[in-house]
């Protein structure tokens, strides 16, 4: 009942048809639930629409405007050849992260930050130009010297690189957009962190204990559930 009651606030608030229905789908897939409300992040606010039994509710027409302005930027770094690099390390964001990958061939960290990545991008690179070095060895053959003790020894070498490094074989130089997914990860806040240090643009789906001031785009949503993250890369997708 209560949510019920959420949901015909949220919409009655909505006046354009086309918005209306945005709203509805953004509902469905729980778009608008943030954290509990002693966990919100005071920067955060602007984008509350209030609270209902403890957990922060977001205001989804701020999310649908904030969307629309990430999507037209993205859209624009697409068109114009621009690397884009991926970090959402959750579960939750695999499928999602999925899609973005193979439809528009950006860079991904497959699970975790390797330290350095932004800030010290030259030693980096050279360790993601040995593994697709080492990776073209052994498909060639030219592994085969090696004993197989020696064999076992650098294939778990490179599963150990390719967890690092294996979403990264095109990323020649910085890239001129990170897109990250939950923003409060560990390794996705030093992510951040080196982005701007070196001055590379953030795109990021927040969540109500996240910091939108540290994003140059941010998208105001429910960060942790599937459903959620789900429907906002199907949206950038289908625009």
């Amino acid at each position: 009942m209560e949510n019920q009651n959420l949901q015909q606030e949220l919409v009655a608030e909505v006046v354009d048809e086309k918005e209306l229905e945005a709203v509805r789908e953004m509902m469905k897939a729980g778009l608008m639930y943030g954290h509990k409300k002693a966990k919100t992040n005071p920067k955060f606010r602007q984008y509350i629409y209030g609270a209902r039994n403890g957990v922060e509710i977001i205001d989804l027409s701020q999310t649908i405007t904030a969307l629309a302005e990430a999507t037209e930027f993205l859209k624009s770094q697409i068109k114009e050849g621009k690397l884009v690099l991926m970090v959402a390390m959750q579960a939750a964001a695999k499928d999602a992260v999925d899609l973005l990958v193979e439809k528009f061939k950006f860079s991904r960290i497959n699970e975790r930050w390797p330290g350095g990545l932004l800030t010290n991008f030259g030693v980096i690179s050279k360790r993601i130009e040995y593994l697709k070095k080492i990776e073209a060895d052994l498909q060639s053959g030219k592994l085969d010297k090696y004993t197989k003790k020696e064999r076992v020894m650098i294939n778990r070498e490179i599963e150990r690189m390719k967890k690092l490094f294996g979403g990264l074989r095109d990323l020649t130089r910085l890239p001129d957009l990170i897109f990250v997914i939950d923003a409060s990860i560990k390794g996705h806040a030093t992510a951040i962190h080196e982005a701007k240090i070196t001055k590379v643009p953030v795109m990021a789906i927040l969540d109500s204990d996240d910091d939108p001031s540290k994003v140059d785009w941010p998208i105001p949503a429910n960060d942790h559930s599937k459903m959620s993250i789900d429907w906002i890369v199907n949206k950038i997708i289908n625009s």
